[in-house]
C-alpha cells in the first residue's frame, strides 16, 4: 500500500470545509494521522463523535505539533490569533495553508508568524454549500471544483507542488494565482453575489408581515437561490468583507454604475438597450456550463 502524502495533517477548524477535508483525506488515504482543533468545545466533541479525526486538541499549538501540513479552516478574522498561537509549535519543514476566500489578508496575518523553514502556501477551494458545522462535510465537495493557490514570491517550489498534489487528490483542479488578482476575481464571482443576496433577503425581511409571507410562499427560482446564498455562515462572510474591502468596494462601485444604467433604461422604456444587455449576459452562463462549473 502506498504511503500517505503527509504523515500528519492538522486542521484548525472543522466546519464544512474542514470536515469535508477529513472525508476527502480518508477517501484518498492522504494523511497518516489527522489532528484538529476548533474554537468551540461542542464542535470539537461533535467532530470526535463523528470519527472525523484521529486526535482532537483544545488549542492550535497542540494540534500542529509534529504536523507536516497545517490547514487553517477558520474565519479569516481569526488568522492573526491562530498564527500567534501555533507559531512556536510548528516543526521545521512544515507547510501551512488555509481555505479562506481572501488571500492578501492571509499573507498579512499568517506570514509574520511563520518561523524560518516553515512554508506558507495560502489556498482557496472554490467550493461550498450554505450549511456549516462538522456534520455538514462530505468527501465529494471538492470534486471537479477549482482550488486556487496564492504562494508569496520566493515560496519553496517543492512545498507548493505538495499542496498542489494534495488538492488534486482531493478531487480539485488547481490554479496558481497572484494574491491581489485572486481577491479582485473573487470579489466579482463570490463576494459581490453574496452581498447582493444578503441585501435582497434583508429587504424582504423589512416588508409588511402579510407581504413577507407571500414572498416566502411564492418564492420563484431567483429569490429562492438568493435565500440559499444568504443562509451562509455570517461570521465567515463578515470577515470576508472586512478583509477584502478594497476589492469589494471597487467591484461594488462598478455594479452600482451598471445598476443605475439599467434603472434609467427601464424608466425611459429603452427596450432595445435592456434586450441587448440581457443577451450579452447570457453568454456568461453558457461559459460556466461549458466549464462544467454549473
Amino acid at each position: 500500500m502506498a504511503a500517505p502524502l503527509f504523515d500528519r495533517v492538522a486542521l484548525i477548524g472543522v466546519g464544512l470545509i474542514g470536515s469535508s477535508l477529513c472525508h476527502a483525506m480518508r477517501r484518498g488515504k492522504l494523511a497518516g494521522h489527522i489532528a484538529a482543533t476548533a474554537r468551540s468545545a461542542a464542535t470539537r466533541a461533535k467532530a470526535a463523535e463523528l470519527g472525523l479525526v484521529d486526535s482532537m486538541h483544545d488549542e492550535p499549538g497542540a494540534a500542529v505539533e509534529g504536523a507536516d501540513l497545517v490547514i487553517v479552516c477558520a474565519p479569516v478574522g481569526a488568522y492573526a490569533g491562530i498564527g500567534a498561537a501555533m507559531s512556536g509549535r510548528l516543526k521545521r519543514g512544515a507547510i501551512v495553508s488555509d481555505v479562506g476566500s481572501v488571500k492578501q489578508a492571509v499573507i498579512r496575518d499568517l506570514g509574520p508568524a511563520m518561523p524560518d523553514g516553515v512554508h506558507l502556501v495560502p489556498g482557496h477551494p472554490v467550493a461550498g454549500t450554505e450549511h456549516s458545522g462538522p456534520e455538514a462535510g462530505f468527501a465529494e465537495l471538492f470534486d471537479g471544483r477549482w482550488c486556487i493557490l496564492t504562494p508569496p514570491p520566493g515560496t519553496d517550489a517543492d512545498a507548493v507542488e505538495r499542496v498542489v498534489e494534495f488538492w488534486r487528490r482531493c478531487g480539485s483542479q488547481v490554479e496558481i494565482m497572484e494574491p491581489g488578482h485572486h481577491d479582485i476575481v473573487l470579489a466579482i464571482t463570490s463576494h459581490l453575489p453574496h452581498l447582493i443576496a444578503y441585501t435582497i433577503v434583508g429587504t424582504a425581511t423589512d416588508l409588511e408581515d402579510s407581504t413577507q409571507k407571500e414572498v416566502v410562499k411564492f418564492s420563484a427560482g431567483g429569490f429562492r437561490d438568493f435565500t440559499r446564498i444568504a443562509a451562509s455562515d455570517p461570521v465567515m462572510w463578515r470577515d470576508v468583507f472586512l478583509n477584502n474591502r478594497e476589492a469589494v468596494l471597487e467591484i461594488l462601485g462598478r455594479f452600482t454604475e451598471d445598476l443605475t444604467a439599467l434603472q434609467r433604461a427601464i424608466r425611459w422604456g429603452e427596450g432595445e438597450k435592456l434586450e441587448e444587455w440581457f443577451t450579452r449576459t447570457r453568454a456568461i452562463r453558457r461559459g460556466i456550463i461549458d466549464a462544467k462549473q454549473a
